[in-house]
């Protein structure tokens, strides 16, 4: 009788055999299950779940009693990082708008106007002195439309230069990004799944493979000490060991490593070039696009300087107008003449936004931003690459690693009860 057959006899005879050959099978399973559940806790829920406890938050950094998503609780972080590792390496914000082709946004945004010009002109005079305007003959509306349709592309044009080139003075890039994505925090989960969607279902579909030759170990430290209180024991390491490897395989090695014929590197190392493209698209075509930029410019923190530009030109306009020469003055006196120019100001943002809200031509725009985007990513070395990510939620892996350990354990406890007793 061989060796091999007195082993296979010995393990039969064990009262425990179907619990003990059990344990690859088990961990297996188990590491499958934790680890998807650590892949899902860095997503998910995009909203916080829970009761908030603004004290223990502040002592401890989250809140014990609920759960957000590591992702988008670190929204604003993620892109204040995004902002200063790759936008801000790409020149000036002003630079950064050229790739826009600013000249082909004022055009479009004149034409989109004057196709409605008679629209918009009736309707702010009819807000500010509709008895005045109702009565005009209609030659003279016809003399305002004109004048103002004949001269609207080059005040665009003149705006939006005026615009870019002080673009630096009127947009906080970072305030900017940071607040669109803590009031998106979906856009920035669907964003990090699509970017790094290879590496998350190769970590969950690998990690039954990690956790079968994990329980192989398991079982033969379980075969020499056999003392069943390790069983949890053993179960816990291994669940903090998967959960800590899975999101290794991520980001290290930082630099490949040659072994044989195989070259190790981080996952999401690996396929920089694919991600920066990928990053570089989404980032171009829904947050840093034609639309956020001007709405920022025009209704955000700096917009009052912004305004006051426009403000210059409707003067212009409006003084140089048939409205000037036709007693507009007097029907809406000194003051309700500086507030017509007013009204048309605050009118011609919102005339200026809604055609900049059209997806097509923001993609449109995007295309050179996002090459231009994709090759500053592609140039930043390994460490800087991961860095873009990491920082993020590398602070709460802990909570992923206990997590872990403590459903290990959990298993290892139920397993011992059901096959070792």
């Amino acid at each position: 009788m061989n060796a091999l057959t007195l082993f296979w006899q010995e393990l039969t005879a064990r009262p425990d055999f179907w619990g003990f050959i059990s344990i690859p099978v088990v961990a297996a399973v188990v590491t499958w299950v934790h680890v998807w559940w650590a892949m899902q806790m860095v997503f998910y829920p995009i909203d916080f779940i829970g009761i908030k406890t603004p004290q223990l938050e502040k002592m401890l950094g989250l809140h014990p009693f609920g759960w957000q998503g590591i992702i988008p609780r670190k929204a604003r972080k993620m892109s204040d990082i995004v902002v200063d590792r790759v936008i801000n390496r790409m020149g000036s914000v002003s630079d950064f708008l050229q790739q826009m082709e600013p000249e082909k946004v004022a055009a479009y945004v004149a034409e989109s106007v004057s196709a409605n010009i008679e629209e918009y002109t009736d309707e702010v005079m009819r807000e500010r002195n509709s008895l005045f305007w109702d009565n005009l003959p209609v030659s003279v509306k016809g003399m305002v439309y004109a004048h103002v349709r004949s001269r609207l592309p080059r005040i665009m044009d003149r705006v939006v230069q005026s615009m870019i080139s002080q673009i630096d003075d009127l947009v906080d890039v970072k305030e900017m990004c940071g607040r669109q994505m803590e009031a998106d925090r979906a856009l920035v989960v669907r964003m990090f799944l699509e970017v790094g969607d290879k590496e998350v279902r190769f970590i969950i579909n690998s990690s039954f493979w990690i956790g079968l030759a994990f329980g192989v170990v398991q079982m033969v430290l379980f075969w020499f000490i056999p003392w069943h209180g390790l069983l949890p024991l053993y179960a816990a390491v291994l669940g903090l060991l998967t959960n800590w490897l899975a999101l290794a395989m991520v980001f290290r090695p930082v630099n490949p490593v040659k072994i044989g014929p195989f070259t190790i590197q981080g996952l999401f190392l690996r396929r920089q070039a694919q991600v920066a493209d990928k990053f570089a698209t989404i980032s171009s075509q829904e947050i840093l696009t034609v639309h956020q930029f001007m709405r920022e410019v025009l209704t955000g923190s700096r917009s009052e300087r912004a305004r006051r530009m426009i403000h210059k030109h409707v003067n212009r306009l409006v003084d140089e107008s048939v409205l000037a020469r036709t007693g507009a003055q007097v029907a809406f006196g000194a003051a309700g003449f500086s507030d017509l120019k007013t009204l048309i100001t605050d009118k011609s943002v919102e005339m200026a936004l809604k055609p900049l809200s059209n997806q097509r031509f923001n993609r449109e725009r995007a295309t050179e931003l996002a090459d231009l985007f994709a090759r500053k990513m592609k140039e930043l070395t390994p460490a800087e690459f991961q860095d873009l990510l990491r920082p993020a939620f590398q602070e709460d892996e802990w909570i992923l690693l206990l997590l872990g350990a403590v459903t290990g354990m959990a298993a290892g406890t139920i397993q011992l009860l059901l096959g070792f007793q």
